[in-house]
């Protein structure tokens, strides 16, 4: 899994709360057994029309929007069933990290275990962040791990509060599997005593 420490990126936004696993990823799409692929599908039936058409309405097609890294929505993100095809769809999409003011406790988990970081702030703060990414064409966000912090080029500069052991995972490139070969060598002596 690819580290994270800091970035600049594009902001996204999807304006609506209680976006579920099932808009952010339909079950349609959920055949595939590798992690990869999953981003031409992300928000498939908001991104297109009953045709297959892209839908101009939706904000993340819109130009302005193109190659964004950093996706704000609005309170409950990340609901609905708890399928890991939500984030790896997200990370295959090109966003690295999601803001919002809250999101479901299965998603939030599952984002830490594929590399994207999640941030939760207030209302307030990302009603803020929704009115600058509309006032400014190709808004941009720089994102610090190592700080807790997001600033803008405009004096923006917003801390959050983050969980040591995940900040950690994240700041490593580690998932579960990562943190467990981290003791190989122990593991390794221990089976070596227990079945020689």
């Amino acid at each position: 899994m690819e580290a994270f420490n800091k970035f600049t990126g594009i902001v996204g936004p999807v304006d609506r709360v209680n976006v579920d696993t099932d808009a952010i990823i339909p079950k349609q799409f959920l055949k595939r057994i590798e992690r990869t692929g999953f981003g031409q599908f992300l928000f498939y039936e908001w991104r297109f029309d009953t045709e297959g058409n892209v839908n101009p309405e939706f904000e993340l097609n819109k130009p302005r929007y193109s190659g964004a890294s950093v996706l704000i929505s609005r309170a409950n993100f990340g609901c609905g069933s708890s399928r890991e095809h939500a984030p790896w769809s997200i990370l295959d999409y090109g966003f690295r990290c999601v803001i919002a003011p809250s999101f479901a406790d299965i998603f939030y988990n599952n984002c830490f275990k594929n590399g994207i970081l999640p941030i939760k702030l207030s209302e307030e703060q990302v009603e803020e962040l929704f009115q600058r990414t509309a006032q400014h064409e190709g808004y941009k966000l720089s994102v610090d791990l190592e700080s807790k912090s997001i600033a803008d080029e405009f004096g923006l500069r917003l801390s959050f509060d983050l969980d040591e052991h995940r900040r950690q995972f994240l700041l490593q490139g580690l998932d579960d599997i990562g943190l467990t070969l981290q003791h190989e060598e122990l593991i390794t002596a221990y089976e070596q005593r227990k079945f020689a």
